[in-house]
């Protein structure tokens, strides 16, 4: 887990690199860029590589606000093992055919669907303390799934892509920052920024600090 310690020692000087770094002109909702143009002046920024996950992950958590919607008020408990259990079979299934690690990438979905859960649970905690904020309509629960699996694809890919990051030393301070970007970038409110962090514990291998 990003640790406490660490997140506050870095937030100061990643906060200050953000502006940097940033690319001019990003849109606050757009997708993160993950490496500037070829350019002699502008390398690329030391995160760049933890940025794909990290992103995705937080594209992954908005979408939990509308599988909220589409259970508030219905018989769908917030918990779906069966559902879970279909995710992490084929994210696992999909990290062999990438010739990736099956266990890790299971790991890392399994904090990407806990932190899911952490928004869904804060959103029926806002709706039922103010009903006004509830939602009047309700999407459909199996369009939203193919938006997560098309997000679940694209992650393992970034888990694949990025095993040496991952197994260095340097990964939990790269991913506290890229962290800062992403959420700066996406502007998560406070619900989805606590469940960001909840999403990315598993990323650095155990030798990764």
């Amino acid at each position: 887990m990003l640790k406490g310690t660490l997140r506050h020692a870095l937030t100061a000087v990643a906060a200050l690199g953000l502006l940097a770094t940033a690319a001019p002109g990003a849109a606050a909702a757009g997708a993160v860029s993950v490496a500037a143009p070829a350019s002699a002046s502008v390398p690329a920024p030391p995160y760049g590589r933890l940025l794909p996950i990290t992103d995705l992950s937080a594209q992954r958590l908005l979408t939990a606000d509308q599988v909220a919607q589409a259970k508030w008020g219905t018989d769908s408990p917030i918990d779906d093992p069966e559902r879970e259990r279909q995710v992490l079979e084929a994210v696992a299934e999909q990290a062999r055919a990438l010739g990736a690690d099956p266990e890790a990438t299971v790991r890392i979905f399994r904090d990407q669907i806990e932190a899911n859960k952490l928004v869904q649970r804060g959103l029926y905690r806002r709706w039922e303390a103010d009903p006004a904020q509830a939602p009047t309509e309700r999407p459909d629960l199996s369009k939203v799934r193919l938006e997560i699996n098309r997000i679940n694809g694209e992650l393992v890919r970034a888990i694949a892509g990025s095993e040496r990051a991952r197994a260095e030393r340097s990964c939990t301070g790269l991913l506290t920052v890229a962290a800062l970007r992403v959420r700066h970038d996406r502007q998560l409110d406070a619900l989805h920024s606590v469940a960001l962090e909840r999403a990315l514990p598993s990323v650095c291998a155990p030798n990764g600090t």
